[in-house]
């Protein structure tokens, strides 16, 4: 099939909440400390979300679609990753449409956890290369603090919620996404899972959902398939490390980011850090870090970006991007979540606590 567009990306913008949870905060409630945590994953602080998922992705796209100076009505497919939607059905994509009034777009929801944004851009830039599209909204939105067991130290303490937004518009200048990879390693797909399946009696739900995460296991995975990714996308493309002027990965533990920047070699101070202040929102930190990149200068006029991203699945992702001539919003685009007078302990605590009576009926039933 001829290719004759490439998939601009002419709008970012982001939404992460008000509320903020220090690692102290944490420790409050859990047997943790801010040097445990930091030391291992190198989270500060996280935000803690009021409103719903689709909320989130709603103020991201707004944003989005200010620095592009798009009407909504122009859009024509509107992708949304994640893994937190508000409801089972409807998508949380139609949700975000009806907000914007984007009446033309079609909408659908993407689930590959905190791969999800890349997988969209993945099939956003294939949908606009072969024509079928022309201005896609893709979004990575995650309401992380809803669904986790707030009794486990090694999980509670890693998430956060946040959102993020990219448009995409066909151009004939080469930029974009120029290559990617996209796989599964599905033989150890249980090393990451949140039990809401057959399993789950919504009759007899007891307020805990069984969170698995096996650190030390998926981190082994996580570089073996990032690198094999990033590999491939050099290979597509005939590039070198030497091409590369920024690293922008998925934020999910700097150990794991410190790694990919040292094997895709890139220049000090080039590879994009923001862990420190969101914690791992899953589909939302590929967007947030882009847009924060551009935002703070990291991101120059045709720059060459690599991204790669891993999830629950196991999922994983790579991608060479090539910045476009426009790194100034052609609008506003710091529009905010305002607060609703709760701080993160108020909203987290209840959760806690019900997550801790729930343990304790499901022992006393064992």
């Amino acid at each position: 099939m001829k290719l004759e567009k490439y998939a601009e990306i002419t709008g970012w913008g982001k939404c992460v909440p008000p509320a903020v949870m220090t690692n102290d905060d944490l420790a409050t409630f859990l047997d943790t400390s801010d040097e445990w945590i930091q030391s291992r994953t190198g989270i500060a602080e996280r935000r803690v979300s009021a409103v719903g998922t689709s909320k989130l992705a709603q103020i991201a796209a707004e944003n989005a679609l200010a620095c592009a100076d798009l009407d909504p009505s122009e859009l024509d497919l509107i992708i949304v990753g994640t893994c937190t939607a508000d409801e089972i059905i409807p998508n949380v994509a139609s949700k975000v449409q009806k907000a914007l009034g984007a009446t033309g777009a079609a909408a659908y929801d993407l689930n590959a956890a905190c791969s999800s944004f890349f997988y969209a851009m993945h099939n956003a830039t294939a949908g606009i290369r072969t024509g079928m599209h022309k201005k896609v909204l893709i979004i990575g939105a995650e309401r992380l603090t809803r669904i986790l067991d707030w009794t486990k130290r090694e999980s509670a303490v890693l998430f956060g919620d946040g959102a993020g937004a990219m448009v995409l518009e066909a151009s004939d200048e080469e930029c974009g996404l120029l290559a990617s990879k996209i796989s599964c390693d599905s033989d150890a797909r249980d090393v990451l899972a949140l039990d809401f399946g057959l399993s789950f009696d919504r009759y007899n739900f007891d307020g805990v959902m069984d969170f698995n995460f096996e650190g030390q296991e998926i981190f082994k995975r996580a570089v073996k398939g990032m690198s094999a990714a990033v590999e491939d996308v050099f290979q597509q493309t005939g590039m070198t490390m030497d091409d590369v002027d920024a690293l922008i990965p998925h934020q999910a533990n700097k150990r794991l980011i410190d790694f990919l920047a040292k094997m895709c070699k890139v220049p000090e101070g080039k590879t994009m850090l923001n862990i420190q202040k969101y914690g791992n929102t899953s589909s939302a930190t590929l967007p947030i870090a882009f847009a924060e990149a551009v935002e703070n200068g990291m991101v120059k006029p045709g720059d060459t970006i690599v991204s790669a991203v891993f999830g629950g699945g196991l999922t994983c992702g790579a991608g060479i991007i090539k910045w476009g001539k426009r790194v100034k919003p052609l609008r506003n685009n710091q529009k905010t979540l305002e607060g609703n007078g709760q701080s993160a302990l108020d909203l987290i605590l209840p959760l806690h606590k019900g997550a801790k009576e729930a343990l304790a009926k499901r022992n006393r039933k064992d």
